[in-house]
């Protein structure tokens, strides 16, 4: 699959497919000769069938949605095998490997497949693989062989790895083997022949969609030893036409290490490649083991025109740098203009041992009282977490009366960070304790989730100061579902682990606790769209109203009633999202209801906008856009927007950023 920042019209979806290029965020084809293929609304306002079927998918209802698998309607039988990808019950198999062998219709078939993948029901293997040398749709394959990554055992492993002979040049079943291999992989399924045959995927002759599958299958796969093809991993980062390929290939270059000629093609990337995911991606490849011959490349990093390059390197050496002078790393920070930038060279500053470390800790708390910004003192406190001599300075700054819920966050997870140091005084231990129960007790849903994920972690062995579960359980039931879902869910996993009870089951809001507003829906255009207008510039989103329309118009009245406008972006991750819309500014906030997943056949490329969650069915308010392909995200988040306008906004965005306000358009 490609991953164009644009979404390419649904008409030529078909045709892309069957050379294995899938959009970025392709919308579903519409049928030949429909209504919905010429109308100015979306497809939900002129058909109450689609309605239906939605609303049987937002609704969990496997066995009604069924029949509609048997539907004369070719896009009643597609509507429903999507719907059943986002139901994802093991019972549809049967039923879904029969539309499969069956159905005339080429997109239903596709459908079904990717249905059954969603299922990962290991019982649908031998359907996938005895369908493969029958298909005669060539996109059709592609989805089959994807599936099978999605549902294969060890043993079957073995097809995936070796196509058939007749496939041996078919472009749409080569994206689909790099694609199977990928979702096998990040199930843990692997084996010397699939590794060797990913790189063999790599070749610059295959099409884009198989390069980019094999060169994140490489880089995702854990327990991989590469080093035996580093030199080709090398010349794909170095060369290949797309910068999403070159990315992946480099961070896979990390599990090469061990080749001599690692350190110096990653360092090489690091510097010269034009694309600033292609940088970032080097130097997150880079390990202690190569700290010396990489070291002058990430230093000059710390300075490269794209900020996230730039904290990228930072994290390097917070993460890697073992014998560096503190004073050092202090000089160079406090020279840095970027304050994310900064305050993490600064936290790699104090993890250094050595004299110089109480000038350090100076300097970060000089900078945290001077500055004017929650997020930047959320982050000095985080860099404060390396040094437990700061305890009593972070405590304070935690609860201190009037600060902001981000930086109380930051704060808890800073104090957090210092339990966790070997060199936390043993002494200070009963102090710990009790900031943990003054975290669950005061009531904020941020300071108590962290407090109660620390009380359960075995490794700090607080069972015995904290033996009681009578202030958890206090605290839980002041707790708001599903607004405080993400706190209770921790609350309750600590009072389970403390009585050595069975895990309780999340309780996740059903779908009549807010069904999907079709008087909402059906007012929306076919193609509508949004501005968010944000203090780096402006961001333009389409929003897929046909393949998620119970997020979208939650999004459209949120929209309308001015919620995001003054929201900040509160979770950026370098070459992976920029996250915004939490009524807090923390990543702990939420609304009064819960949104059901919808898994469209849609793919995250590059800009795509997907809805953050707790897990399946608890989606909300918060929404991130990709830097650059995610395809781990694919089946897991909703997809509900894709940019058409602004990557280079989104590309520039830092946590902090503001959301101005966001407008229908």
């Amino acid at each position: 699959m490609t991953y164009s920042a644009l979404c390419r019209a649904a008409t030529v979806v078909a045709t892309v497919a069957a050379i294995g290029l899938l959009p970025a965020c392709a919308p579903r084809p519409v049928a030949s000769g429909s209504v919905a293929a010429v109308a100015p609304t979306n497809q939900f306002a002129l058909d109450s069938t689609l309605r239906r079927i939605a609303t049987l998918q937002d609704e969990r209802r496997t066995a009604a949605l069924l029949p509609y698998l048997n539907h004369p309607e070719t896009r009643y039988r597609q509507a429903a095998a999507e719907a059943l990808a986002s139901v994802q019950d093991k019972a549809a198999t049967p039923r879904l490997l029969l539309l499969l062998q069956e159905d005339e219709a080429p997109r239903v078939r596709q459908l079904a497949a990717y249905a059954l993948g969603q299922a990962a029901d290991s019982t649908a293997e031998t359907g996938l693989m005895q369908q493969l040398p029958h298909e005669t749709d060539a996109a059709t394959r592609r989805y089959v062989l994807e599936a099978l990554g999605r549902c294969t055992s060890r043993a079957g492993l073995a097809g995936l790895t070796k196509l058939p002979p007749a496939l041996a040049t078919d472009t749409a079943a080569l994206s689909g083997q790099a694609w199977g291999l990928y979702r096998a992989g990040l199930r843990g399924l692997t084996s010397e022949a699939a590794v060797a045959r990913l790189v063999q995927l790599l070749a610059a002759e295959n099409p884009t969609s198989a390069r980019l599958a094999a060169a994140n299958a490489l880089a995702r796969t854990r327990g991989l030893n590469l080093a035996p093809y580093a030199a080709a991993l090398a010349a794909a980062a170095r060369t290949d036409r797309h910068y999403a390929v070159r990315a992946g290939v480099a961070q896979a270059l990390a599990k090469a290490a061990t080749d001599a000629s690692v350190p110096a093609s990653l360092a090489a990337l690091a510097r010269r490649d034009p694309d600033y995911r292609v940088r970032l991606s080097a130097l997150r490849a880079m390990s202690a083991a190569m700290y010396a011959p990489v070291k002058e490349a990430a230093w000059a990093a710390l300075t490269d025109e794209n900020a996230q390059v730039a904290l990228t390197a930072a994290e390097f050496f917070l993460a890697h740098a073992t014998s560096e002078p503190g004073p050092v790393l202090l000089e160079k920070a406090q020279a840095l203009p970027e304050w994310r930038v900064r305050a993490t060279l600064l936290a790699a500053a104090l993890r250094q041992p050595g004299p110089g470390r109480e000038a350090i800790r100076r300097a970060v708390q000089e900078r945290y009282s001077a500055s004017p910004d929650a997020y930047e003192k959320g982050y000095l406190l985080k860099a404060l977490g390396e040094d437990p001599a700061a305890f009593d300075f972070v405590r304070e700054a935690t609860f201190a009366p009037g600060r902001s819920l981000v930086v109380g966050t930051y704060g808890m997870e800073a104090l957090v960070a210092q339990r966790r140091l070997p060199d936390f005084p043993a002494g200070r231990q009963p102090d710990f304790a009790l900031v943990l129960r003054q975290g669950v007790l005061g009531g904020d849903v941020a300071q108590l989730g962290l407090a109660a994920e620390a009380i359960r972690d075995p490794k700090l062995n607080l069972r015995r100061l904290l033996p009681n579960t009578d202030f958890l359980v206090a605290a839980r039931r002041k707790l708001v579902l599903p607004r405080d879902l993400e706190a209770w869910q921790s609350l309750q996993q600590t009072i389970d682990y403390l009585r050595g009870a069975t895990p309780t089951p999340v309780p996740v809001a059903r779908a009549a606790s807010h069904p999907i507003p079709w008087d909402v829906v059906m007012a929306l255009p076919a193609v509508p769209r949004a501005i968010v207008r944000t203090s780096k510039g402006n961001v333009v989103l389409r929003l897929l109203v046909n393949e998620a329309p119970g997020s979208v118009a939650s999004f459209v009245q949120l929209i309308r009633a001015g919620f995001y406008d003054g929201k900040n972006f509160h979770r950026v991750v370098p070459n992976f999202v920029a996250q915004g819309g939490c009524p807090r500014g923390d990543g702990w906030g939420s609304t009064d209801y819960n949104l059901r997943s919808e898994f469209a056949d849609l793919h995250y490329g590059e800009g795509a906008v997907g809805l953050a969650s707790a897990g399946k069915d608890t989606e909300s308010c918060q929404w991130f856009i990709t830097h650059a392909p995610t395809p781990h995200l694919d089946g897991r988040y909703t997809i509900f927007a894709q940019v058409i306008e602004g990557m280079d906004v989104v590309s520039r965005l830092e946590i902090g950023d503001r959301i101005d306000k966001v407008e229908l358009q």
